[in-house]
């Protein structure tokens, strides 16, 4: 089975600005074809309705950069305070290892 690839496919990603400014090629003989209104139509559609897909994987995005952040931010104070903690114990270990 093979693709359908018309010469006026469009190349690269598809965004809303190239949706609404696409003009689709007329139909010989007149007004044979779909009615252009309802192609127009449609295509502000699919517009709108990837501008609202992107905008929300930004926001997917930026929420996950932040939980990111969060947890490397939380990740480095539980390892300088375990850090810490494992000095403490080493130098009070210290002194009875010397005495014995």
């Amino acid at each position: 089975m093979t693709v359908y690839r018309s010469r006026h496919t469009l190349t690269g990603p598809l965004t809303p600005d190239r949706i609404v400014a696409l003009d689709l090629p007329r139909t010989r003989f007149g007004r044979r074809g779909y009615q252009p209104e309802h192609v127009q139509a449609l295509l502000c559609r699919l517009a709108h309705e990837l501008h609202e897909q992107g905008r929300q994987l930004d926001l997917v995005r930026a929420e996950n950069h932040r939980i990111k952040d969060a947890l490397r931010t939380w990740h480095t104070q539980w390892a300088r305070l375990a850090h810490g903690r494992s000095r403490s114990t080493l130098t009070i270990a210290e002194p009875d290892i010397a005495d014995a």
